[in-house]
């Protein structure tokens, strides 16, 4: 795989690679911020594939992942929706993308650095699973595209991701209420590494992503690999069962 192979393949993704090896990951919604749907052409579709795709290209040495504009994912867009005719057809489809997105990502082989460019309100988990996480000072996460928002079930991941960052009880909380953090205070519990001015933010991550890249291969790989072991240990054990709940309930009549 190289990336001459999947670098316009995407609707929603902008890559650009430095010569030290930096693959630059701009996800984005017909050039704007970054929206969230359940259609074949929105990035609930396209991310599964495009982190095999990363994982599969050995001249990535950092991956660095970030949105368009003033926000990361903050919201849904109401044309990418799903072309089938039910949600009981629809599921067998999100399910295969909801197990790819999270494991695929999970299991790049090279360090991972997000620059949350604003508000994470919409699947931040794709930010927070990254080995290092900075955020513009206008950021926010949030988890609104489940219960807190829309209704539906925390079995996507989230459930396992959110816990563990944020300790059990303010994780249940997070997720079953839609609070929503803000930089400095996911800077204060761990879960954001530094908050800098929107103006900063990339330039910060860039060289962040640089001075990884010269590290020896090896050391880089093996070294991620250790890094993710347990998140990956847990994503395997939780995430198809989570997936099948959160489909249970969709398809269940509401009263």
């Amino acid at each position: 795989m190289q990336l001459s192979d999947y670098q316009t393949g995407y609707e929603g993704i902008r890559f650009d690679r430095s010569p030290d090896g930096v693959l630059e990951m701009t996800l984005h919604t017909r050039g704007g911020p970054a929206k969230w749907g359940a259609s074949l052409d929105c990035l609930h579709a396209e991310l599964p594939r495009a982190f095999l795709d990363i994982g599969r290209d050995p001249e990535n040495r950092v991956v660095l992942l970030t949105g368009t504009g003033d926000s990361f994912i903050d919201s849904f867009d109401p044309g990418f929706t799903h072309h089938e005719d039910s949600l009981a057809a629809m599921w067998p489809r999100i399910y295969d993308e909801g197990v790819g997105l999270l494991n695929n990502l999970l299991a790049i082989p090279v360090p991972m650095i997000a620059a949350v460019n604003g508000p994470a309100l919409i699947h931040a988990e794709l930010a927070v699973l990254c080995d290092i996480v900075l955020a513009s000072e206008t950021a926010e996460f949030a988890d609104l595209a489940h219960i807190a928002g829309t209704g539906s079930i925390p079995g996507d991941g989230v459930h396992v991701v959110w816990p563990m960052l944020l300790g059990p009880n303010r994780g249940r909380y997070f997720l079953l209420t839609g609070e929503r953090i803000a930089a400095q205070e996911a800077r204060r519990i761990g879960v954001v590494a530094e908050v800098h001015a929107p103006d900063k933010l990339l330039p910060r991550a860039r060289d962040l992503a640089t001075w990884l890249a010269r590290k020896p291969l090896p050391a880089l790989r093996h070294t991620r690999m250790l890094l993710i072991r347990e998140l990956r240990r847990r994503m395997f054990d939780e995430l198809h069962s989570g997936l099948a709940h959160e489909a249970l309930a969709t398809m269940v009549p509401q009263g």
